[in-house]
């Protein structure tokens, strides 16, 4: 009776962690479907962001599928920000640790601005260069 008050915990968390595991495999699922559609697209626990020619699509990924999709253009976009910890930072020279690390785009037609979140720093700073040459370029085309 004694070993099997021993073993009733390590029951319980085993099952937990099989939940969660398929929870997690839920998430990573509808995002892969949703993944299909665009040019280029990240996953993690915080978000998921979608690029396809000039639109950018973002939200956050739960079990039952992507929720709060917004979608916007970077025609629209004024600057983007890499941000760690509420601060601007270089994406040249990235801070080893942040506790929040977010890409935030400015629009050139009004004070709002969206924030993607992101669990990594240099994800974000991969993903924060690739778009800054994708808005020069939309840029310069404009301009000829």
């Amino acid at each position: 009776m004694e070993r099997g008050l021993l073993w009733l915990p390590l029951l319980v968390i085993f099952f937990w962690l099989t939940w969660e595991g398929s929870k997690e495999y839920q998430k990573v699922e509808a995002y892969r479907t949703w993944a299909e559609q665009f040019e280029r697209a990240k996953y993690d626990i915080y978000a998921v962001l979608g690029q396809k020619g000039n639109n950018l699509t973002w939200g956050k990924p739960t079990p039952k599928g992507l929720i709060k999709l917004e979608t916007f253009s970077l025609l629209d976009v004024k600057k983007i920000h890499l941000l760690v910890d509420d601060k601007s930072v270089d994406v040249e020279d990235i801070p080893n640790k942040g506790r929040s690390i977010e890409l935030e785009f400015l629009f050139s037609e009004s004070t709002n601005s969206v924030r993607v979140p992101f669990t990594e720093i240099p994800l974000a700073a991969e993903w924060g260069k690739f778009l800054q040459g994708v808005l020069e370029d939309l840029r310069s085309q404009q301009n000829q």
